[in-house]
């Protein structure tokens, strides 16, 4: 089936598709008649047609003659995927010197992007920079980012008359040499990669520069921008409220404004000082730079004073309706039986209210708005509460405390807030909190909506979270099950990643329903060139395989922890007659089969002893060290046989419900996972006794893991902690 046409728009030809094209010696009758939204189009000889440029890529790297273009097994097509994915990023605008930053870390000890030889995973970044024109090429000739032009030179170098007949025939093509230009429908679905909300701001967006129309503050002066982070105290920092203290912190930088934390300290059943500190370090961990840290607490005299004068003006009065029979007469517009009572039958129970009385506990404060309004928080909305339990930071002095409807108008007014950011989902909250700082005579604060990140399978009510804590469920709020910075740092989550998936979704308001698994990706970039690597072999039904030519006497060899990254250190491996392999390895083993010890060389499996039941309970082999690892199928971990062994305990981690997402009104308590932690017993080779916890490192063909408990005595084994890869999670078993 040969390619009867390759169909492109004339203003936006697909660069990686036409110089992959070229360097396999593919010919492609090129039609550029194609309206400029048109997506790049292959049609074959049988009438068929395939789409898209990432997807024309995918196929002349299947279909080409050069070795390895797709990687040479299904792990390396698949870190190939990744950076086809990620290569929109270089026509953001905001995102490029980001992502050159990214690339050139990345590439700090390697020579391609996968594996050892070209990919179409480097054509595809090598057509993102060299279609950047001139902005790519002045930083080529800086020293901005050594390991990515060393990288890109050396493509040209080795295939540069190609590419520079690619280049010279289409880039500077309207859409290409600009990337804010048209882009294909496979780029335009990724609109804000990578913004510079962790503050490297690139030299074109200081001062207050335009990245993109989605992420600008209305009204917005630079040099003259107030924000502020407002959590309540009744939990720890979620991944969700990192979503709006990352946004304050990048409009903050974005603005050359400031930030300033403010703790919403105004219902004492919930608060305590242990969430307050941990959420000081929770914001400390975000890298979020704040000018002080204020609390609404600061405000309740004055508070009380305006609460007292709005009664005295008629703008508000005490209710002391049932609240179940408040919220029915809300819903249906009906006033209450109070609304009218005179300022004094309301300043009379209002100090009720403030004594504390019996009187005064059956009371409320309501602001007088509109019962009639189809927006139903502006139907007398409550401003004041009574509770007399003592508040974590002021003690018993005050039985009253205001709501955040009426304290968060006038505090953000106060202290010269300018831009209050908001979740879309107090979008019919916005009218009330307008009219509260009319009616106060204060000045008016910009509200600025953004959209609430939810996660699949997560929970993220703070009075849900506190459920799984208070019931034994989890081990507190840093819990690695946990949704809070905390549990997803101490899991293994990179700060950095966090902030780069924070910062793909900008400031969009649409609702986001996020899978764990991106997340999870973007960290496994950030940690593989640098994860330490060890070996470890499952406990259960290990097996003993004798190498019967092996080193009579131990020795030891010293090798990197990490082959492309030097600075990972060194360890100790210690080569025996007698090495310890995982039971799943030995049974996948035949008699006279040829394997791969790694770090080791080739060994060949002449004997398998099993029980009488067909149990494997040994092997037996010879060493073959100058056979070629390239012909094996099994390349097995080992051990050796030695009491120098750590004992290890793998943790693995599952969502705290099953379902994706809840409906409305659907009980969670319905939705629980009864298996959330699966333990295994493993043992580590002895380099593992230093590991400190926080630590991050990999066991070779088992994964990523952050070390949470490590090396004491030898009666506690070190507890591991598995770190998501960005594969599909499934429920444990």
């Amino acid at each position: 089936m040969d390619i009867k046409t390759f169909a492109f728009a004339a203003s936006s030809p697909p660069l990686p598709v036409i110089a992959a094209a070229k360097l396999a010696g593919i010919s492609l009758p090129i039609d550029s008649s194609l309206s400029p939204d048109s997506p790049p189009t292959f049609l074959f000889s049988d009438g068929i047609k395939l789409h898209g440029s990432y997807v024309l890529l995918r196929y002349i790297g299947r279909v080409a003659s050069l070795p390895n273009f797709y990687g040479q097994n299904a792990f390396e097509s698949s870190q190939i995927d990744e950076w086809l994915e990620y290569a929109p990023v270089l026509s953001s605008g905001p995102a490029f010197e980001n992502a050159c930053k990214y690339i050139d870390e990345y590439l700090e000890k390697r020579t391609f992007l996968v594996g050892y030889s070209l990919s179409i995973a480097d054509i595809a970044i090598w057509a993102g920079l060299a279609g950047s024109g001139k902005r790519w090429e002045s930083l080529r000739k800086s020293k901005k980012f050594p390991n990515l032009v060393r990288w890109f030179n050396s493509i040209v170098t080795e295939h540069g008359s190609v590419l520079n007949e690619v280049t010279s025939a289409h880039v500077g093509k309207k859409g290409l040499g600009d990337p804010t230009a048209g882009k294909s429908k496979d780029q335009s679905v990724i609109t804000n990669k990578v913004k510079s909300v962790n503050g490297d701001v690139s030299e074109n967006n200081k001062g207050g520069s335009k990245p993109t129309a989605e992420i600008d503050l209305p009204d917005a002066e630079v040099g003259k921008v107030r924000l502020r982070f407002a959590p309540e105290p009744s939990g720890y920092l979620h991944i969700g409220h990192s979503k709006a203290a990352l946004l304050n912190k990048y409009f903050a930088e974005r603005y050359q404004g400031q930030v300033i934390v403010r703790f919403d300290d105004t219902n004492p059943a919930k608060e305590s000082n242990e969430f307050v500190e941990n959420l000081v370090k929770d914001i400390d961990t975000l890298g979020i730079k704040y000018e002080k840290i204020t609390y609404t607490s600061d405000y309740f005299p004055e508070l009380m004073e305006l609460a007292e004068k709005l009664i005295c003006q008629g703008k508000a009065y005490v209710d002391d309706t049932p609240r179940e029979q408040m919220q029915k007469e809300r819903m249906d517009g009906i006033e209450s039986k109070c609304r009218n009572n005179s300022v004094e039958e309301n300043l009379k129970l209002w100090k009720e209210m403030i004594a504390g009385t019996e009187r005064g506990l059956q009371c409320c404060v309501r602001g007088k708005l509109d019962m009639q309004d189809p927006n139903k928080s502006l139907r007398d909305p409550v401003y004041y509460r009574c509770n007399p339990m003592p508040h974590h930071r002021i003690g018993s002095k005050y039985k009253v405390y205001p709501t955040y409807d009426f304290a968060c108008p006038y505090v953000d007014s106060i202290e010269g807030i300018t831009h209050a950011l908001r979740s879309s989902e107090y979008h019919d909250r916005n009218a009330q909190y307008y009219w509260i700082q009319e009616d106060m005579g204060l000045r008016k604060v910009l509200i600025y909506e953004f959209s609430r990140l939810n996660m699949v399978y997560t929970l993220l009510s703070k009075r849900k979270l506190l459920w799984f804590v208070q019931n034994g469920k989890v081990d507190g709020w840093d819990d690695a099950r946990m949704p809070t910075v905390q549990g997803i740092v101490r899991r293994g989550l990179k700060i950095d990643a966090l902030i780069q998936f924070i910062v793909e979704q900008g400031a969009s308001k649409n609702l986001n329903l996020m899978e764990w698994d991106k997340l999870w990706t973007i960290n496994k970039k950030i940690i593989d060139p640098v994860c330490p690597r060890h070996t470890a072999v499952i406990a259960d039904r290990r097996v003993l395989l004798t190498l019967t030519d092996g080193p009579e006497k131990p020795f030891v060899r010293i090798i990197p922890r990490h082959k492309k990254y030097e600075p990972a250190g060194d360890k100790a491996t210690t080569y025996t007659k007698r090495i310890w392999i995982d039971h799943a390895d030995a049974v996948s083993i035949s008699a006279g089969e040829e394997v791969t010890l790694m770090d080791w060389g080739n060994a060949i499996v002449k004997e398998i002893q099993k029980d009488q039941d067909g149990n494997i309970t040994g092997l037996s082999g010879v060493l073959h060290l100058e056979g070629s690892v390239k012909t094996t199928k099994l390349k097995l971990t080992w051990l050796p046989e030695t009491d120098e062994l750590v004992s290890l305990t793998l943790v693995e981690f599952d969502y705290l419900i099953t379902k994706k997402k809840l409906e409305e009104g659907e009980d969670f308590l319905d939705a629980l996972n009864p298996c959330t932690k699966k333990e295994t017993l493993a043992y580590g080779d002895s380099n593992m006794r230093n590991l400190q916890r926080g630590e991050l490192l990999q066991l070779e063909r088992k994964g990523y893991f952050r070390c949470d408990a490590p090396f004491f005595r030898p009666s506690q084994p070190i507890v591991l902690y598995a770190i998501p890869d960005g594969r599909q999670q499934t429920c444990l078993k």
